[in-house]
């Protein structure tokens, strides 16, 4: 459910795929205003508490660029996730400034960065 700030067009796609719960966010998320980012931490965490297995991948592959709050909202994501057994969370598709930001701020060292959803899928499923 989407809170007041979110429109449905700037919504994430959340499917299930193999087992493993899939969020795609796409370029629209780079103009998000405060009310809309907000909502998208929501989703985004609530998606994490509620998948089932607690196994989640962040397709990236079409967004550009990502700040400090998305960044915060990926930690709060991961730590609910690696509270339950079982869970983890990947990231594919990052674009060479979100690579950078990953890479610069050591996140790469809690999370598997992977090129494809393909192979973020495989390492995912391997427990």
């Amino acid at each position: 459910m989407l809170g007041p700030g979110l429109l449905p067009e700037k919504a994430p796609s959340v499917t299930r795929e193999q087992g493993v719960t899939v969020i795609a966010l796409g370029p629209e998320y780079e103009h998000l205003n405060d009310a809309e980012l907000e909502d998208l931490k929501g989703l985004l965490l609530k998606t994490a508490v509620e998948a089932q297995p607690p196994l989640v991948l962040l397709d990236l592959s079409r967004l550009q660029y990502f700040g400090s709050s998305f960044i915060e909202a990926l930690i709060r994501v991961w730590n609910h996730l690696n509270a339950r057994p079982g869970g983890r969370m990947s990231l594919c598709g990052l674009t060479a400034n979100c690579r950078e930001v990953v890479g610069f701020t050591h996140l790469d060292r809690l999370w598997s960065v992977f090129e494809t959803r393909e192979e973020a899928m495989r390492s995912l499923r391997k427990a």
